[in-house]
């Protein structure tokens, strides 16, 4: 099979490159999948240059969600066969033409309607936002969502739960043309970070008051200014660090509006607390799919054989969304 190698860990996506590597075997608990599409996200940017905590043995295939049509099963699987279009996570592998999976993981049936690239979308960025959102801020109707980086998957994802869940959600990105988009997928009011005080306008909108939830990948000063931004008792929700590095936070701020800062990391999450975080992704995450809530928006498409092309994009910052690789 076609995939994508990793040799060596220097931050350029030149060092990838596409070899012939054998089709995995799969156990009596596998699944093995065709897969139809993967998405680039920035984890992945990251592991290139040994900055996620995941640090995957060299060499390595990248990729961590994909979506694909299952083509064996191992002789104790159920209930998946043969034929099943499935969503799938992995850590990483998900650049190849084949991958295997263990029939008992975390696995979902692509929503009808639903071509391979939006399904291989979907997995980080609606888990990322539904433990963000539900499980960690537990937001509510009617209460104000400021949503940073909102042009990329995981923060689109946020402002459409949030807006399915019936807050009032305000968008902030560095584009007008990016945030148009996230404006049609459900924002409320969007916010230019380069062209407007996004303090004043958050303040003006909501009465003086501030947001009540911030859901933050950016960091850096994004964050600090959201502590300007937010109201009394506020949650802060700490997603990455796309800006470039962790924040320091002003402790000021945390202390006279009662702040709570929370940190998101869905993955570890459950495997620490165990069963009830899996049940939830397993039984709300697809239904939330059958209703459209956190369909995927695709601005860049690529073959297996640019995947460099389509790290680029993401780091350059021109991915509206999502961008996928179709295999």
């Amino acid at each position: 099979m076609r995939a994508v190698v990793c040799d060596r860990l220097d931050g350029d996506p030149s060092v990838l490159r596409v070899a012939e590597m054998p089709v995995p075997e799969i156990g009596d608990g596998d699944l093995l999948i065709k897969v139809g599409a993967a998405s680039v996200n920035f984890p992945d940017v990251l592991m290139l240059s040994a900055s996620y905590q995941h640090k995957p043995e060299l060499p390595y295939i990248p990729g961590m969600e994909g979506a694909g049509t299952v083509v064996a099963v191992g002789a104790a699987v159920t209930p998946w066969k043969v034929g099943d279009r499935l969503i799938f996570g992995v850590k990483p592998g998900a650049f190849a033409e084949y991958v295997k999976v263990p029939a008992a993981g975390h696995l979902m049936r692509v929503p009808d309607g639903w071509s391979d690239a939006e399904a291989a979308s979907f997995r980080v960025g609606a888990v990322t936002a539904f433990h963000s959102l539900v499980h960690r801020a537990a937001l509510k109707a009617r209460e104000v969502l400021l949503v940073h980086g909102a042009s990329g998957g995981v923060g689109m994802a946020a402002v459409q739960l949030g807006k399915h869940l019936g807050a009032r959600v305000i968008a902030t990105g560095s584009d007008d043309r990016r945030l148009a988009v996230v404006r049609e997928q459900g924002a409320d009011f969007v916010v230019n970070l380069r062209t407007d005080d996004m303090v004043s306008v958050v303040k003006g909108l909501t009465d003086g008051r501030g947001a009540d939830v911030v859901f933050d990948p950016v960091g850096g000063e994004v964050l600090e200014k959201s502590m300007r931004a937010s109201a009394y008792g506020a949650r802060l929700l700490v997603v990455g660090f796309t800006s470039g590095g962790p924040t320091k936070i002003m402790s000021n701020h945390v202390l006279i509006k009662g702040l709570s800062i929370l940190g998101v990391r869905a993955g570890e999450t459950a495997r620490r607390e165990g069963t009830g975080y899996f049940r939830d992704y397993a039984t709300e995450l697809p239904k939330l799919a059958a209703q459209g809530v956190m369909r995927p928006h695709i601005s860049h498409r690529f073959p297996l054989e640019r995947v460099a092309d389509a790290m680029r994009v993401l780091i350059d910052r021109q991915v509206i969304g999502k961008v996928v690789i179709e295999i």
